[in-house]
């Protein structure tokens, strides 16, 4: 994905300080307390995590779901430089704008999670690499990716900055950056499902499977093309502008395809692993995989037909269910159908839950500084 070929992007301008960045300031504020404690005193201070639970919502919302989040600009450069569809062109900076909050605050976030925090550097050091670790390949994968789209999205800046010659020597090469920037999202996002496998009999069968790695990829590349709907829809609101409709109809159409893919290798794996009967059986992870299920078919009902992609309502609200079926199917494997035994139990505190919003706040926040102070969403006459 490139963030250097559109010529008629433009900040959208206005004023940095109001409502929503005042709320923003306060939540990031209430985070930085938190985590202070947390540094200073233990995860014990402020989480609810356990022997039998050492892996939170900081991990699974802030990373699992969070780097699934930032796929936008991942699935919308598929669109545009494997698929050759430019006209999707003016989604491009938009979206990797959001994956690179996403992506940035997922590293960061791993950092909160980490006991030892201060030996982080160890992941990047050779010395200590470890080749057959799956969380060493997904550390490695996303580390490199963050370093990618911050350069992909460079020219955004240089751009507002009037560096033309830089910009114009980063161009020659960038192709390259693009190049990586579509492999490595697939190799760790189908890592991110390898996990699940890694942790063998301790998650339920209705998500342990050998496929999960394929499952959270196809699902990411849709959670994807949903964000982009939810993005565009909330941005056009925000910003008074023209929602693009000409662009969003046919994505929600490629969304759904991708999203039929997905429900074919899911159901699918079911059926042949004999473990579908699981979601028939009165239980909690039953009623959540039922729910799961519900939000990733609710899109064919909001956008199925053509008539239907036409209403912004509705393709705002497919982006929004697929976001939280997104949520769901990671969820209910890391933590709603994850046992490691009786006597364990975890519910996130309140501290872990204002920290998780407080990383969302920063991500709406640098959102709304950077489009207005550079070029990043199309300038309205141009949008068509």
């Amino acid at each position: 994905m490139s963030a250097h070929s559109h010529p008629v992007t433009a900040p959208v301008g206005g004023k940095l300080f109001n409502t929503a960045t005042f709320v923003c300031a306060l939540l990031i504020m209430a985070m930085v307390a938190i985590l202070f404690v947390r540094f200073i005193f233990g995860l014990g201070a402020v989480t609810n995590l356990n022997d039998g639970y050492p892996w939170g919502i900081w991990v699974v919302f802030d990373v699992v779901i969070g780097s699934a989040f930032a796929c936008g600009g991942f699935s919308v450069a598929m669109l545009v430089y494997i698929f050759n569809r430019g006209e999707y062109h003016p989604m491009v900076r938009p979206a990797l704008l959001a994956s690179l909050f996403g992506y940035t605050l997922a590293g960061v976030g791993v950092i909160f999670d980490l006991g030892r925090y201060w030996n982080f550097w160890h992941i990047l050091w050779p010395t200590y690499a470890n080749p057959n670790s799956v969380m060493f390949e997904v550390a490695l994968c996303i580390s490199c990716y963050i370093t990618v789209m911050w350069i992909e999205f460079s020219p955004v800046f240089m751009e507002q900055w009037g560096l033309k010659v830089q910009k114009k020597k980063l161009e020659k090469v960038l192709f390259f950056f693009i190049a990586l920037g579509t492999l490595l999202p697939m190799m760790h996002q189908s890592s991110l499902g390898t996990l699940l496998v890694v942790m063998g009999g301790q998650v339920n069968p209705l998500w342990q499977t050998p496929v999960v790695p394929l499952l959270y990829l196809l699902s990411a590349v849709t959670i994807g093309y949903g964000v982009v709907l939810f993005e565009s829809c909330v941005a056009s609101s925000a910003y008074r502008r023209e929602i693009e409709m000409h662009l969003l109809q046919p994505m929600a159409k490629i969304m759904l395809g991708t999203l039929a893919a997905f429900l074919c290798v899911r159901f699918g794996d079911l059926v042949v692993r004999g473990a579908l009967g699981h979601a028939f059986t009165p239980s909690l992870e039953a009623f959540f995989f039922w729910l799961e299920t519900a939000c990733f078919v609710l899109p064919y009902a909001l956008v199925g037909t053509a008539n239907a992609r036409r209403n912004p309502a509705r393709l705002f609200l497919a982006g929004v269910s697929i976001m939280l079926a997104g949520v769901l199917l990671r969820v209910n494997g890391f933590l709603i159908g994850y046992d490691t035994g009786p006597g364990w139990h975890y519910f996130p505190s309140i501290a872990e839950m204002l920290v998780t919003i407080g990383m969302f706040a920063i991500e709406v926040l640098g959102y709304i500084i950077i489009t207005r102070r550079f070029p990043v969403l199309p300038r309205p006459e141009t949008a068509h």
